[in-house]
């Protein structure tokens, strides 16, 4: 009896002890670890990723159309063949989505100079092409704007000089980079009319200083990425065949 008494009172002082201690964190420590080509590798991790790695290599590398010539986004001033060939490709898989949930166009697509991250190399082009070219996730949204912000549009290429992608818009320089003319689908610009602008998200976001696309009448994100664009375009064409124009130059 005496033992269970004994147990009793030291289990009772234990959690009493327990009870009454201030834990509290005094310290953290931290240090950098380098990840280098010096780290051993896991022998057991490499052979179990092996085959994943060895089906997305594949995937990668699967030629999906050919380029017969080499194209960069330095190639002229105010426009380039490869700007203007991702515009197009925007348009040309997003718009059928944007029409079948809406109804209505994409009447003009912006893009980014600096968002082209690689040239287009003479050969053959692969979903690794697109990852070069595109290594981001931005992901196309179309945005309603009134023809009175269009012209902040313009105005915004106007003073960038510079070749950001675009398709729709038409604009004539002077040689001093004054603006001449600005149309819509060789159309003057309606400033009451609603035109759907498609972008990326990250663009719509003030990206490039790219304000204008706020306040809106509408937005819509069509969650595709538009590194897929590209990649879902060349699956079905054989031979690119990009092009500069006349859509952005001075006369």
């Amino acid at each position: 009896m005496r033992f269970t008494h004994l147990f009793i009172l030291l289990n009772f002082l234990i959690l009493f002890s327990c009870k009454d201690q201030n834990l509290h964190l005094s310290k953290i420590e931290g240090k950098q670890i380098l990840i280098s080509d010096s780290i051993p590798s896991n022998t057991d991790i490499e052979a179990f990723i092996k085959p994943f790695r060895e089906h997305i290599e594949k995937d990668l590398d699967s030629v999906l159309a050919y380029s017969p010539k080499t194209y960069t986004k330095n190639d002229a001033e105010l426009n380039t063949a490869i700007g203007n060939l991702l515009v197009d490709m925007v348009y040309t898989e997003g718009n059928p989505i944007f029409n079948k949930r809406t109804g209505n166009n994409i009447d003009i697509v912006v893009l980014n100079h600096g968002g082209i991250r690689a040239p287009i190399f003479k050969g053959p082009l692969t979903a690794r092409t697109a990852y070069q070219i595109m290594p981001f996730e931005n992901k196309i949204v179309v945005v309603g704007l009134k023809g009175n912000k269009i012209k902040d549009v313009v105005n915004y290429l106007v003073s960038r000089k510079k070749a950001h992608p675009f398709l729709g818009l038409k604009i004539l320089l002077d040689q001093e980079y004054n603006l001449i003319e600005a149309t819509i689908n060789n159309k003057p610009i309606d400033e009451n009319k609603i035109y759907y602008v498609a972008t990326s998200d990250y663009l719509y976001n003030n990206g490039d200083g790219m304000s204008f696309f706020k306040p809106n009448e509408s937005m819509m994100n069509l969650d595709y990425k538009i590194r897929n664009t590209i990649i879902d375009y060349l699956k079905k064409v054989d031979t690119i065949s990009p092009v500069r124009d006349d859509r952005f130059i001075r006369k």
